[in-house]
């Protein structure tokens, strides 16, 4: 075909495209295409805010307008040309766009190279952690209907953890998989809550490891650690004798040298550091204090 004809063909498809409606799925912001003649058109869709599937009209080379919402067979007709996944709705994003997790990493990592999150798009009467199917391809895909082969108490199971705020480490319950546990986990980096709940596991781990270092200091000297509060750049530890005599002293996290031993040492705390404060105040009398 010389480059006359070719144009002349690809002027009348264009022409026929113009004159025709078309169906196309449409997200905010977004545009619709449409193939006719192995050509794809691409149509800034009126109205811009538009979501949902859609029948569409050309009114110029570069716009289309909404004629009518697309009948549920129509759509079931234009998704059944495009291929299939099976994928957990994990939360929505903006508008009926949901981030979404493979069902089965296996038969995704087969068939697109890798498992990883995809944008689950015009999601309509569904759930967190659902599992639906969803066609499409090329990082583009449609939620097409919740996937009957799913048993429902697993999605239930993700949502009862999530609202006790049960962190992913701890999720248990019977069918769980390993693509739940990484649905769940995405689910829980932004849920309402688990913030704080990140906050206090950090706090706790931060405390149980000063709580080691201040009792292996004094286990070391004989005493024995009771409690210990944080002031920023010190503790103010409890503390006590091998004969059980009680001392609060303020010692500095840097390198456990006394601010304060909570007795009168001639103004020479800062001479000794939490293990040897424990000789010193248990042998005071032989230094005369």
């Amino acid at each position: 075909m010389n480059i006359k004809a070719l144009l002349s063909r690809i002027s009348a498809e264009e022409a026929r495209v113009r004159d025709a409606r078309f169906l196309a799925p449409c997200v905010p912001g977004g545009q619709v295409r449409v193939r006719v003649g192995g050509l794809v058109q691409t149509f800034a869709p009126e109205p811009s805010d538009f979501e949902g599937w859609g029948v569409f009209q050309p009114l110029d080379s570069r716009r289309a307008a909404l004629v009518e919402e697309a009948s549920l067979p129509q759509v079931s007709e234009y998704l059944s040309r495009l291929p299939s996944l099976r994928v957990r709705l994990v939360r929505p994003l903006r508008g009926q766009t949901w981030l979404a997790y493979p069902a089965n990493e296996p038969d995704m990592n087969g068939r697109l190279g890798a498992a990883q999150p995809i944008l689950a798009h015009l999601v309509t009467d569904s759930a967190p952690f659902e599992q639906v199917i969803a066609h499409g391809g090329g990082g583009v895909w449609w939620f097409a209907y919740e996937d009957r082969r799913a048993d429902p108490r697993h999605a239930e199971a993700l949502r009862t953890a999530l609202r006790e705020t049960t962190s992913p480490d701890d999720l248990r319950f019977s069918g769980l998989t390993p693509e739940m546990r990484v649905a769940y986990t995405l689910a829980a980096e932004a849920a309402a809550g688990f913030e704080a709940l990140k906050r206090r596991r950090r706090a706790a781990r931060a405390r149980r490891g000063d709580n080691e270092r201040l009792g292996d200091a004094l286990a070391f000297a004989g005493g024995d650690l009771r409690d210990f509060q944080d002031r920023g750049e010190y503790w103010v530890v409890d503390w006590a004798t091998r004969d059980g005599e009680r001392h609060t002293s303020a010692i500095a996290k840097k390198d456990l040298t006394v601010i304060s031993s909570g007795i009168c040492l001639s103004d020479r705390d800062h001479d000794f550091d939490l293990q040897s404060l424990v000789g010193v105040i248990e042998r005071r009398e032989d230094f005369g204090w």
